[in-house]
């Protein structure tokens, strides 16, 4: 090519032939360019943005409340407990932001841990734990996290029932009950997710995806007009699902307020339900339909702020109002006490509260649903409450016997199934703080469900259709649920005062591919606990008969010994580690304590106390009590 005219060096111009030219100008750039600020893209590395100050410099998005002296970086509590609480860096000094000097804990997870009186753990120098750190010397304290599903009668409810309130759903009423069984009766002929969720070719998904979303309204529309026929004709007057948006959006959220409550119910048609309003949430498919099938969760909060109610939750009668009757082998003229107490609470808080546009029934109906949320933690969260008493009393009882005998909890991996090496005390810490961590839980589950369908029905982060190795599932990343429960892991460490194993929470991967299959893992705690609470709580009755007796002292030596083999051998199998091929999936990681849990209710049948729990009345960890 020939160079005709001035050269590059010498008119500057930024053009194809004088960048192609053979005497170019080395430093000849782009006129648009700007040397200050680092190019982005596809082809270039990531810029990292520095945090917003006064927020954590690790997630970004929370306040900052502590420094590190040593790292010079500012950190939420959650994040600085996740980044500091092993090796070196627990031994950096940090400043709350409020200007008080502090150092951090020194009480972190260590290696084989005796137990000492007074129920804290002492570590030997120069142990390693699951890690591969060197732990310190040091006494951690193992103690409960005290935890209340309600505030004691005579006491001040304070701003408990403000703040719980907030995420408790409302009980349906007999007209939204009537509205349920058709939406489920619906639900259970859709074939919404074999036909959306599949790799075959045809129409686009989003038509796909509008197609069956009309289907199934098509469908509750034909059923109200079978059910109703007066409301029936108002959806079939004008023939246009726009038109009848907020018919779908309230019989939409009243199945999904009803699953919160009665997490049994629904377990088919929820998964349909909430991927179908996940997928009517794309932008493209809200433009098709024309309307959003999607209504915030009616809660007892909301009603009660709408009509300016909220002193009602501050009342001293709430206490009364709301608190859940259980016999507990009371005599008949407590517990028919206690229903009159209650009754009367009740007919004074509607009376004094209800209003022209709030009336009594629906004060009742407030009242109601918060005492359906202590038969809820009660249910759900008790068996946990009782496991770790069952695990204290079972430490206690073999603490003065030989370690290495039939009732130590050490376990060995490799040795009956274990993919976890813990010696005796060790694994009663590991033992102690999963059930400390499934209480917690289940104590915050409704908000957790809150946050998990704000996270499915977010319409700014979208889901992608993998094989997980367990079929298709929807992976999709859950911040506002994962957030939480990094809250509540924190917690739950701080109430133990050690950790051992690995703190990690899966979340929008293949072991947990998003919130709803979190949801749906962690409310199965309680049908693991519960019936094995059940048979502990039969085995004196069991005893009582003559020939069960003989068969018990035959087989097991005593009823304490029987109580003690069952024991033994839920808190060292059922928190080994196992029910996966790799550690990442199961071991000792937050999901895989439940793994394992339930990898040992899987072989329940073949343990030789299984006629024990047969004769309790045990049918099955997947069977109604």
């Amino acid at each position: 090519m020939s160079n005709t005219g001035d050269t590059p060096s010498q008119n500057g111009v930024f053009s194809l032939q004088n960048i192609l030219s053979r005497d170019h100008d080395e430093h000849l750039a782009h006129p648009d360019i700007r040397p200050d600020i680092p190019a982005e893209g596809w082809d270039e590395e990531v810029v990292e943005h520095g945090a917003v100050n006064g927020f954590c410099i690790e997630c970004e998005d929370q306040p900052a409340e502590v420094r590190c002296e040593t790292c010079e970086d500012d950190y939420c509590e959650v994040c600085f407990a996740a980044q500091h609480r092993k090796g070196s860096r627990k031994r950096h000094a940090t400043k709350a932001l409020d200007g008080q000097q502090k150092k951090a804990k020194l009480s972190q997870p260590g290696g084989s841990q005796p137990v000492t009186k007074g129920g804290e753990v002492e570590m030997e120098d120069g142990e390693v734990d699951d890690e591969g750190e060197e732990s310190t010397s040091k006494i951690v304290p193992v103690s409960d996290l005290a935890l209340s599903s309600q505030p004691e009668l005579g006491t001040d409810p304070g701003e408990w029932f403000i703040e719980r309130t907030k995420y408790i759903p409302l009980r349906l009423t007999l007209t939204e009950r009537k509205m349920l069984r058709l939406l489920d009766a619906a639900l259970q002929v859709s074939e919404y997710t074999d036909k959306i969720d599949t790799l075959g070719f045809g129409l686009s998904k989003a038509k796909r995806v509008v197609h069956q979303i009309r289907e199934l309204c098509a469908i509750l529309s034909g059923l109200m007009l079978a059910a109703d026929y007066k409301q029936g004709q108002e959806l079939f007057s004008d023939r246009d699902f726009q038109g009848n948006a907020e018919f779908y959006q309230r019989i939409f959220e009243l199945g999904r307020r009803h699953k919160i409550m009665n997490p049994d119910k629904m377990r088919t048609t929820y998964g349909k339900l909430i991927y179908l309003l996940q997928d009517s949430q794309a932008p493209e498919v809200m433009d098709m339909l024309g309307f959003s099938c999607v209504s915030p969760i009616k809660t007892v909060h909301a009603l009660l702020e709408a009509h300016d109610a909220l002193d009602m939750l501050r009342d001293p009668l709430i206490t009364t109002a709301t608190q859940e009757i259980v016999a507990n082998k009371r005599s008949r003229r407590e517990i028919q006490r206690d229903i009159k107490a209650k009754e009367r609470a009740i007919e004074a808080l509607s009376s004094r509260y209800a209003s022209v546009d709030l009336p009594q029934e629906s004060v009742r109906q407030a009242l109601y649903s918060i005492g359906d949320n202590h038969a809820f933690l009660r249910t759900n969260r008790d068996p946990c409450e009782q496991m770790i008493r069952y695990l204290k009393e079972y430490f206690h009882a073999t603490q003065v016997k030989d370690k290495k005998g039939l009732d130590s909890l050490a376990i060995r991996s490799g040795k009956g199934g274990a993919r976890l090496s813990h010696d005796h005390a060790r694994q009663y810490a590991y033992v102690l703080q999963s059930l400390t961590l499934w209480r917690e839980i289940l104590h915050d589950m409704f908000h957790l469900w809150s946050l998990a369908e704000q996270d499915l029905l977010s319409d700014k982060v979208q889901y992608r259709l993998r094989d997980t190795g367990q079929g298709l599932n929807r992976v999709q990343p859950a911040p506002k649920t994962s957030r939480m429960m990094h809250a509540i892991l924190n917690r739950a460490q701080k109430s133990v005062g050690s950790w051992v194993g690995s703190s990690v929470i899966h979340m929008g991967d293949h072991n947990v591919p998003n919130a709803f299959m979190f949801i749906d893992k962690y409310t199965q705690i309680y049908r693991i606990l519960l019936p094995i609470c059940n048979a502990l709580s039969q085995l004196p009755t069991l005893y009582a008969t003559p020939a069960l007796r003989a068969f018990i002292d035959a087989e097991f030596g005593s009823l304490d010994g029987l109580r003690l083999e069952i024991l033994g051998d839920f808190f060292r199998h059922a928190f080994d580690g196992s029910g996966a091929d790799n550690f990442y999936d199961a071991g000792s990681c937050i999901d895989g304590r439940l793994t394992s849990a339930w990898n040992w209710c899987a072989g329940l049948e073949k343990k030789r106390y299984f006629h024990v729990f047969l004769l309790s009345g045990f049918v099955g960890f997947d069977g109604e009590w």
